[in-house]
């Protein structure tokens, strides 16, 4: 299976994520002294962070630590006696399963989820750690008293079940183990199908411990419930290609059709599916169109590189470029896809800064052209917009992969954008010291097919960056409805039986669980997707494209047969060598003098690290007159 293609399977620094958030309540008109304010104002909250960060560390290695130790690695009659120390063993579950791709959480307070996984691994390994110690020393008490298979197989119907302990852990040392780095990173399928086993951990530590102490769980295991079921919901739905686009570089373009009302922004990702080469593999691609390209189409770049891409390129390369009339609509429609988002921030914090630098490794310049392109928008539809001076900074292995940035037509979107928008491409071709023979022919797409797509064949709008509204109905409906169903199984089944099995409680606690969102929930979902489609006049738009044969949209499209300024003329390309970042932000903060600059990058973690050292370096100097860079990673590790 394919290592994602538009995040790579890298992690950044620790220190690239002590950022302090984009400027939010700016003022678009801010004068040069506004600016100076500004920086100042970060640098405040930069500091903040830090200390409530070493704060927080001294509470947890002080208190919080020596806590578990207590619980866990000393399982003495008196610790067990006065210490539950199940409730300490599922102390973790909640925080970790709340990081979900749609979390409501992470949407509330605008943490992306590439950026919240890393929060999920380093709960996970510490969890696993807790949860593995607490049994292996059990594990050695029960061997010294000599009753290890006889406590292993322990399933009684008071207190605690020792099997469903054994089931749930074994479960989770199966996910901790093919989760680490060198086993997730070359056998990719076995730790993606190998974490599905989460049902196992979930539903056995809950007959382990009994309702009671799971309810201490229970919060985070619910919003993760609540985010797999719209999930669910929403990858039901079949989505059609638009249009399909195989270039020189051996990238591919798919347009896929969404509704008018579906939010998202510039730096937003999607998981794909392709159901006629697997149902089983999802895949994460970058947005690389922006939300003003188009109100009825969204664009993902994918590169060739595995098995499951190559089986799409060739696909597609199979397709005739004008499918013919006479042929039916089944014909035409020779790809499907099932697909879950957008996912990403819930503002454009990339709108939020007057310079911006963009560094790119690869194919990661797929979401910085949907940052280009909604600037772009932006300035040619005169909104707000704080950007003025962008400079992009592109690493490649050859020539071949800059063919992308001449199917990017400038002048197509914002005619007089010269005017508004200082724009600076340096491009640097790592693998090759000369530029090839044929340099300077403008590459076209070798293939490009459009296909036919019926109404009510677009991206559901439910997840990602979706209707907030609508969803805190979701949430709140299925909330309610699990109080309700715990109400009744108490009045009419535990207390007239007289329940007092911890596993059968705790049992029907989980489906409880289960059946609110399911029952409760889906009604919302029903509600929600019958009004989405009363609101939106999707269909029709979509009978327009299908008629025309082509990608129609509100603007003009991103790109055009007729060429007039693309990326490729206007960067400036250097062989042999790689991007020396020093000389480049040294550069950058004489030229641009006393700015905010925000810097994002989209790279392999040695990128990621260079980028944000120098970032360090450069503000570590406080001088005057010079810039201040904030650094932003969008990449992340799945």
């Amino acid at each position: 299976m394919d290592v994602p293609l538009l995040f790579p399977n890298s992690t950044s620094t620790a220190a690239a994520q002590l950022k302090p958030p984009p400027p939010q309540n700016v003022c678009y008109n801010a004068t040069e002294k506004g600016e100076v304010t500004l920086t100042t104002t970060m640098k405040r909250r930069l500091l903040l962070f830090l200390v409530i960060k070493w704060v927080l560390k001294i509470l947890m290695w002080s208190i919080f630590i020596p806590w578990v130790a207590l619980c866990f690695f000393f399982p003495s009659k008196f610790v067990q006696g006065h210490i539950h120390d199940p409730v300490i063993s599922t102390s973790g579950v909640p925080f970790g399963l709340s990081v979900a791709r749609g979390s409501f959480l992470l949407r509330l307070i605008d943490i992306p989820f590439e950026h919240a996984t890393r929060y999920h691994v380093w709960l996970g390994h510490l969890t696993m750690l807790m949860f593995t110690l607490h049994g292996l020393f059990y594990l050695w008490a029960w061997k010294m008293d000599g009753r290890l298979l006889h406590k292993m197989l322990e399933w009684p119907n008071a207190g605690f079940a020792n099997l469903p302990g054994v089931i749930s852990l074994s479960a989770g040392l199966m996910m901790w183990v093919t989760s680490l780095h060198p086993v997730r990173k070359k056998y990719f399928e076995l730790f993606f199908y190998t974490h599905q086993l989460y049902v196992v951990f979930a539903v056995f530590l809950a007959l382990h411990v009994g309702d009671f102490i799971f309810s201490t769980a229970a919060a985070g295991m619910f919003l993760f419930l609540l985010d797999r079921f719209l999930r669910f919901c929403q990858s039901r739905n079949t989505v059609k290609l638009v249009s399909a686009t195989c270039l020189p570089c051996g990238t591919l373009e798919l347009v896929l059709a969404k509704p008018r009302n579906l939010r998202y922004n510039a730096l937003s990702f999607v998981f794909l599916q392709v159901r006629e080469l697997s149902l089983l593999q999802w895949h994460p691609f970058s947005v690389s169109s922006s939300p003003l390209d188009g109100k009825h189409h969204i664009s993902v770049l994918v590169k060739v590189l595995g098995e499951w891409t190559k089986k799409l390129g060739d696909r597609i390369l199979s397709i005739p470029d004008k499918p013919m009339k006479d042929l039916p609509l089944l014909t035409h429609s020779r790809i499907t896809a099932s697909v879950e988002g957008p996912y990403g921030h819930e503002s454009s914090y990339h709108l939020m800064y007057r310079n911006l630098i963009l560094v790119a490794g690869g194919i990661g310049v797929s979401p910085f052209l949907a940052v280009l392109s909604d600037i772009l928008h932006h300035i040619a539809q005169r909104k707000p917009c704080m950007p003025e001076k962008v400079l992009i900074v592109w690493a490649v292995k050859t020539s071949k992969e800059l063919s992308l940035l001449f199917s990017f037509d400038v002048q197509s979107i914002c005619p007089s954008y010269s005017a508004k928008l200082y724009l600076e491409i340096q491009t640097y071709v790592t693998r090759e010291s000369d530029p090839p023979l044929e340099n300077g022919i403008v590459c076209k797409g070798m293939n490009c097919s459009y296909f036919p797509i019926a109404s009510n064949s677009g991206i559901s709008g439910l997840v990602g960056t979706g209707n907030n509204i609508w969803s805190g109905i979701y949430v709140i409906f299925s909330t309610i409805g699990f109080i309700i169903l715990l109400a009744i199984v108490d009045l009419f089944y535990v207390k007239p039986f007289g329940i007092s099995s911890g596993w059968l409680t705790g049992l029907l606690f989980v489906i409880c669980m289960i059946g609110s969102v399911v029952t409760f929930g889906a009604l919302v979902v029903v509600l929600w997707y019958l009004w989405e489609r009363r609101d939106s006049n999707y269909e029709k738009c979509m009978e327009n494209d299908s008629k025309s044969g082509e990608v129609q949209s509100d603007e003009s499209m991103m790109h055009t047969a007729a060429v007039t300024t693309t990326l490729g003329s206007l960067s400036t390309v250097q062989y042999g060598r790689r991007p020396n970042f020093r000389d480049i932000f040294c550069s950058v903060s004489n030229d641009w003098g006393h700015v905010d600059v925000g810097v994002i990058v989209c790279g392999p973690s040695t990128l990621q690290s260079s980028v944000a050292k120098e970032c360090r370096s450069q503000n570590s100097r406080g001088r005057k007159n010079e810039a201040f860079f904030h650094f932003n990673s969008h990449s992340f590790d799945l």
